[in-house]
């Protein structure tokens, strides 16, 4: 697992303007992302079971939570957002891929500010709370949502489609009101054909796809008690997966940390107090029995053949080799090596008057589901976007492909006939 850094991800997220969508799960995922923008510390278990707070690591809530009727229904909004000089980053809570809701936040898109980087997930809630017969519904909602999401945003952005993270075999409060309980057992099943279709779907579309899910099949020793959520750690590593996913994408190279940043991030567990380390602990001790190697057996190393010899690679636990499956072999990697004065002219030369603080939602219209005039879909999957990026160190277009269809036995063709 690569560790990013406060000022890696500051810098690799400049003058950027990135959205969340999902669940409580996707609001620690943005929670995590906040917190890495300013200090080089963990979320604390309060921190992580809080919702609808009126504010966060100088964040604001825009609309819903304590604002709003805090419910575990279907109903439930909360929309935040954290905005610096140079970084904007939006959470919107949503309990379906598809509905009036989503409609009302992909017209703000397309009225708006063009989100650079959207991080998405909704699984659970629909597989759960609509309707059992939840496959074909959730297919068209899908296949809807890719849709708009291709035909509103530019084809610089970069969408992530992250799949749902593992379920517990016991699956208690939050989302699973009483009477939805008989449905617990099965869910965890219900949440690998729907990351099956869900996948096969973005990836069709052009979509990148995080299989979190893979991931992180064998850190279960981080999922919390009540077989949904998950702890700090892990929740920092998706924080890494997915920076680390942005930067190939953008032709990135993130150099190694110092040697000091690296202590820091091994040791940052211990910037919590004692009470949150015990209760973080006693609250993520989640059995789990595997036949396979765990997180402290030895990585295997080694070089690379090839065009590639004079590099090392290893096998850590829960992340690909930089030149294996998830993206082409023959790509170049631009180098990163401290802040270049090109880095910082990627500002909006259109809209001059955000450069200051980006675009303030305390005067956006609520999102209440209005009238939605978006064309419908064609049902027919969209092209992934074309070429590589222009600028050395910012992202102008995204590049062909980064990974090869989910669920398939596609791998990278040899290189110099090795």
């Amino acid at each position: 697992m690569r560790n990013i850094t406060h000022r890696q991800a500051r810098q690799l997220l400049h003058n950027k303007f990135v959205v969340v969508l999902g669940d409580s799960i996707q609001r620690s995922v943005y929670k995590d992302l906040v917190l890495l923008l300013q200090k080089d510390s963990y979320l604390t278990l309060s921190q992580l079971k809080s919702k609808g707070e009126l504010s966060f690591e100088q964040d604001s809530l825009v609309e819903g939570g304590r604002l709003g009727h805090m419910t575990n229904g279907t109903e439930y909004r909360e929309v935040r957002q954290y905005r610096s000089d140079h970084h904007l980053v939006r959470f919107y809570f949503i309990t379906r891929v598809f509905s009036h809701y989503m409609e009302s936040i992909l017209a703000d898109f397309k009225r708006e500010l063009k989100p650079d980087v959207v991080i998405v997930n909704s699984c659970v809630w629909d597989v759960s709370r609509y309707n059992r017969k939840w496959v074909k519904e959730y297919k068209e909602n899908l296949n809807k949502f890719f849709w708009q999401m291709k035909t509103i945003l530019p084809e610089e952005s970069l969408i992530m489609w992250n799949m749902t993270m593992p379920l517990g075999k016991k699956i208690v409060g939050g989302f699973l009101v009483p009477e939805i309980e008989h449905v617990g057992p099965a869910l965890r099943y219900d949440v690998i054909e729907a990351n099956f279709y869900s996948a096969t779907l973005a990836d069709a579309y052009g979509l990148d796809v995080l299989d979190l899910h893979f991931l992180f099949r064998f850190s279960l020793h981080h999922r919390m008690k009540d077989g949904v959520h998950w702890n700090a750690v892990a929740h920092r590593q998706i924080t890494c997966l997915l920076l680390s996913h942005a930067a190939q994408a953008w032709g990135v190279e993130l150099p190694k940390p110092p040697a000091m940043a690296l202590i820091r991030h091994q040791h940052c567990m211990l910037q919590l107090d004692s009470t949150d380390q015990s209760k973080l602990l006693n609250y993520t001790k989640t059995p789990y029995k595997s036949g396979y190697r765990t997180a402290d057996y030895p990585a295997d190393f080694g070089h690379y053949r090839g065009l590639y010899r004079d590099r090392r690679y290893g096998n850590p636990q829960i992340e690909p080799n930089d030149s294996s499956y998830t993206g082409p072999m023959w790509q170049e990697v631009r180098p990163y090596e401290g802040i270049g004065p090109h880095f910082y002219e990627d500002g909006f030369s259109t809209l001059a008057h955000f450069s200051a603080g980006y675009l303030s939602s305390d005067n956006v219209e609520g999102n209440n589901g209005g009238n939605n005039s978006l064309p419908r879909p064609n049902g027919k999957p969209v092209s992934a976007a074309p070429s590589w990026p222009g600028s050395k160190f910012v992202m102008k277009k995204k590049h062909r492909k980064r990974q090869h269809n989910p669920y398939t036995r596609q791998k990278p063709k040899p290189l110099n006939g090795y």
